[in-house]
């Protein structure tokens, strides 16, 4: 049995989603270790939580789409004395634009932290999620149930990341791991803007808080869900688009995407 402190590992915490499950996991009584870049805000978060009565989280500084970035994390809990009973994999971006309009680099890069990232930290840590009972949170989008058009290698990127995580609910389950996949709908974060979104990411009726979704989120890992939807609309969507046919459904994303780039323009 590992001396080390289980501690729960969330990537992208300096903001939106990512920090608001910070909050959640800290008010349920699981000590944190905080990733990313900005290391001024996740300061400022570390502290926030302190101030609850809380334990102050583990801050490590850390771009996960560089390499050997997660060989870093690890030797950074293990030298604080810690590791992952829960692991929480947030960050990612996406884009607005055509494809082969878009700069190639930056959807490279895109794809290398959506998924190349996100794969790597959820493998590097199985044994210690399954020596704790932990558990296992990938953060998707209800644009992994579909393409996209407009936004191709972000909705790909999401695909990969719904389907990856559920092969891994099934495989992992007999070693006590839960693993959840969490399909939000838009959320108004910083995200929109890393996107290139102007006037909003989407209807009001799937619009759902960064806190609202965090906490279904939590309870749906706690819980061993497979997939979490956050919102009627958005899980109605999720089921609309698997009898919808593709080329109408194509027409109808191709449609939304169009009104975006119409409106970064004007």
């Amino acid at each position: 049995m590992s001396e080390r402190r289980p501690v729960t590992v969330i990537t992208g915490a300096s903001s939106g989603i990512g920090g608001e499950l910070a909050r959640v996991f800290a008010r349920n009584g699981h000590a944190l270790a905080l990733v990313a870049r900005r290391e001024d805000r996740l300061h400022r978060l570390a502290d926030e939580i302190a101030a609850t009565g809380a334990a102050r989280p583990l801050v490590i500084t850390a771009d996960i789409a560089m390499p050997g970035a997660v060989g870093r994390i690890g030797e950074a809990l293990a030298a604080a004395g810690a590791e992952p009973q829960f692991l929480v994999n947030n960050a990612g971006f996406g884009l607005v634009g055509l494809a082969a309009v878009r700069d190639r680099a930056e959807q490279l890069a895109m794809i290398d932290l959506n998924m190349r990232a996100l794969t790597e930290l959820s493998l590097a840590f199985v044994d210690s999620l399954a020596r704790h009972k932990g558990g296992l949170l990938n953060v998707g989008s209800i644009a992994g149930f579909m393409p996209g058009p407009g936004s191709a290698v972000y909705y790909a990127t999401k695909a990969y990341v719904l389907s990856f995580t559920e092969a891994l609910h099934s495989e992992l389950k007999s070693r006590g791991i839960r693993v959840t996949v969490l399909c939000p709908g838009p959320v108004p974060t910083e995200f929109a803007e890393r996107a290139g979104v102007r006037g909003g990411l989407g209807p009001g009726i799937f619009t759902q808080s960064a806190d609202y979704v965090a906490e279904l989120g939590y309870r749906g890992l706690m819980r061993g869900q497979r997939i979490v939807v956050p919102g009627v609309a958005n899980k109605l969507m999720t089921l609309l688009v698997r009898v919808l046919p593709r080329r109408i459904l194509l027409r109808l994303v191709d449609s939304r995407q169009s009104q975006r780039r119409a409106a970064q323009q004007a």
